[in-house]
């Protein structure tokens, strides 16, 4: 008997389990520590008035496995785009073909809001998400450009 898959868009209700998956990718990425952001925070940046990010959620049997969080960034020389923050599959729950259904839920998403594409990062050493984004039609890597951040406390 097959599991019952859903990909859907996440609801406030489903916060808590996004942020569980949040730190499971955070510890895969070696970098637990780095997960500050609170739960009401969360919530609030995807749900409260003004909401900055969005999310589709992969259920098997009604349970959430995987996730990928968005948002619209603009870029001076090609204008809105999708950027994808997060895409997370459980260990558990690969090779069901739930990252390629978020994938497709997302490309769907772009060009149902009339965005000229979606951009995101990996890390040179996971050599599974590479993999998995090598498959994409289209996809291009770009070793070009320098990560930069600056924290403001």
């Amino acid at each position: 008997m097959s599991a019952a898959i859903t990909i859907r868009r996440a609801e406030r209700a489903d916060c808590a389990r996004i942020m569980e998956l949040v730190c499971e990718l955070a510890q895969y990425e070696r970098a637990p520590h780095e997960v500050t952001v609170t739960l009401d925070h969360f919530i609030e940046s995807g749900f409260g008035a003004n909401p900055v990010w969005w999310a589709f959620v992969a259920e098997v049997d009604g349970v959430i496995n995987g996730f990928a969080l968005y948002y619209i960034r603009y870029s001076t020389w090609k204008g809105q785009r999708m950027y994808l923050e997060d895409i997370l599959v459980t260990e558990a729950a690969r090779g069901k073909g739930l990252g390629k259904m978020l994938m497709d839920a997302l490309i769907a998403e772009a060009r149902e809001r009339k965005l000229n594409g979606i951009t995101w990062q990996v890390l040179d050493w996971n050599e599974p998400a590479l993999n998995f984004y090598r498959k994409l039609d289209g996809v291009k890597f770009d070793g070009e450009w320098v990560n930069a951040a600056l924290s403001i406390d």
